[in-house]
């Protein structure tokens, strides 16, 4: 019987890979109705998230449950309802990309009624109409991309699984996907992906779900996420480096919620207002020399960077 809420629960799950440890642990639910996204490093996880979520690998230990069904004991009932876009395409390159998606239609019963037009909108959506009868083969990294997320919408699946959906992408066609993917949220379908673009997780994502070497650092809404790290960031060039013993007496003030210097320009996250404004500056002049300084609102690649130490890569 299906759960009322939840389209994908993880629980305790673990993957090992030798003496590897890919995911440890992990216990996360994804709502219904939800778009929510998993960020982190390289080797973080994710793609492996992903992968038992969709049924592509087992997990060592743990238990995956997608749309109310064990997918380990039943992953027959979860397939046809669900779309995938992983890292690796998997296109029929030596067919059209119009073949391509009339073959996905065939494997999952799409109705022949209305379907040349679906096939038309989505090429359009993708921004590959005009190469529609083009070898998949002959296309670029992005445009396959662009191909493999049309082929996952055909079939209106209720669940979709991005794995950095618009890796290679152009801006212009990147902001249209966004929309594409916000429709499909008020649709009521779910989606899960998986991004190193943190505007993206900003801009799409109900709630992000960090992760660093397989473990998951926390869970929570963009906004929250923002307030919890801080609601000002003070931007400070210093006459010299920060040191570590620096950082971490500048951690111990009051009001401070981080301390950071990854390009050279010491970020301070406060939520103490003037005060502790006041208390850092005075911190800084005396142990590294104030050149300049700058106070805006964090953003989320700072919460990340305060989280794992690691600066998200494009």
């Amino acid at each position: 019987m299906e759960a009322a809420s939840a389209a994908i629960e993880l629980r305790e799950v673990t993957r090992r890979y030798k003496d590897l440890v890919a995911v440890d642990c992990l216990t996360l639910s994804v709502d219904r109705g939800e778009i929510l996204g998993l960020l982190g490093p390289n080797g973080s996880g994710k793609t492996t998230t992903v992968s038992m979520a969709t049924g592509l690998l087992a997990p060592t230990s743990g238990a995956v449950e997608v749309l109310g069904h064990d997918m380990a004991r039943n992953p027959r009932a979860v397939r046809r309802r669900i779309g995938s876009v992983p890292q690796e395409t998997a296109l029929y390159e030596e067919l059209s990309a119009e073949a391509n998606l009339r073959f996905h239609a065939d494997l999952f019963d799409v109705p022949r009624a209305g379907l040349a037009e679906r096939i038309s909108a989505l090429l359009e959506l993708v921004g590959l109409e005009e190469r529609r009868g083009s070898r998949a083969g002959t296309f670029s990294g992005g445009m396959k991309r662009r191909l493999a997320l049309a082929r996952a919408l055909l079939h209106e699946p209720e669940l979709l699984f991005l794995d950095e959906p618009t890796l290679g992408v152009d801006v212009h066609s990147r902001r249209a996907l966004w929309e594409h993917i916000i429709g499909l949220k008020k649709r009521g379908k779910t989606v899960l992906l998986t991004t190193n673009y943190l505007e993206e997780a900003s801009e799409l994502c109900d709630r992000v779900a960090i992760l660093d070497r397989g473990r998951l650092l926390v869970v929570d809404t963009p906004q929250h996420l923002r307030r919890r790290f801080g609601d000002t960031v003070l931007e400070i060039v210093t006459e010299r480096h920060a040191t570590p013993d620096m950082l971490n007496r500048l951690c111990a003030v009051p009001g401070v919620a981080g301390a950071v210097q990854p390009d050279g320009v010491l970020k301070v996250s406060i939520e103490g207002g003037e005060a502790t404004a006041g208390q850092v500056v005075t911190l800084v002049v005396r142990e590294a020399g104030l050149r300049r300084i700058n106070q805006r609102e964090p953003t989320l690649d700072e919460v990340f960077l305060n989280l794992t130490g690691l600066e998200l890569r494009d």
